[in-house]
């Protein structure tokens, strides 16, 4: 399955040069699961170019970064809000279209749970902290904040983790206006979105938080792995 990386400057050893990258956590977990990852760094979005690509997927992992362009949702950029990566935003929002429109199974975490809601009409919120007035989401210097969240009962998630999940968060943007055809499956105690999937067989899970960051717990992974063998023998 692909995994969508970033790509930043990066400093390893005497080179300091742009590279695409991805946290090794978020392939291990598919590995753990399973399956098998393919890394799919940022480049021109065209249709022949993204075709190809998922021609070769069983499934597609839209991972974490930096925030959306908020031009892409309609809304001028908040102070807090991170320089665009446009050709980030383009790659992936192509990339997801084209599995959508295939039936690929998709999983988003985090800003892929904001590319999910954003590709299909709907909005975010810039700054969690003007809007709760608190910074718990994401506390900073790379400590992930442990959150309880409450999944929504017949939904797919709910199915998956149980009426409740023990979530790792670092984000300080989240769903405002939810997405065309979008299910809400999970909130946390401030009323924040933190799951949503499209109704129907096909698998279409996203979340707020980080399952990467919880190894220990690989049912997401493995219900993505288990859609993607259901993909490939159709």
């Amino acid at each position: 399955m692909g995994l969508t990386t970033y790509l930043e400057q990066v400093r390893t050893g005497i080179w300091d040069v742009p590279a695409g990258y991805l946290p090794a956590d978020y392939f291990e977990g598919v590995i753990m699961a399973g399956g098998s990852a393919v890394l799919l760094p940022p480049q021109p979005a065209d249709s022949e170019t993204v075709g190809c690509v998922l021609d070769g997927l069983h499934a597609l992992v839209i991972t974490g970064g930096y925030d959306l362009d908020p031009a892409s949702y309609d809304q001028q950029p908040h102070p807090e809000t991170d320089q665009p990566r446009t050709a980030r935003d383009a790659w992936e929002f192509a990339l997801l279209r084209g599995a959508l429109h295939r039936g690929l199974p998709v999983l988003g975490i985090c800003r892929g749970a904001q590319v999910l809601n954003v590709a299909l009409g709907g909005t975010l919120h810039q700054h969690l902290p003007d809007v709760l007035g608190h910074s718990g989401h994401r506390a900073g210097n790379g400590i992930f904040t442990r959150l309880p969240v409450r999944t929504v009962a017949g939904t797919r998630v709910a199915g998956l983790l149980g009426e409740c999940a023990d979530a790792p968060c670092y984000h300080h943007q989240a769903i405002d206006k939810v997405g065309d055809g979008l299910t809400v499956s999970a909130w946390d105690a401030d009323g924040v979105v933190e799951a949503l999937e499209l109704p129907g067989d096909g698998f279409v899970v996203a979340v707020q938080w980080h399952p990467e960051k919880s190894l220990d717990d690989l049912r997401l992974f493995t219900a993505l792995v288990d859609a993607a063998r259901s993909y490939a023998g159709r």
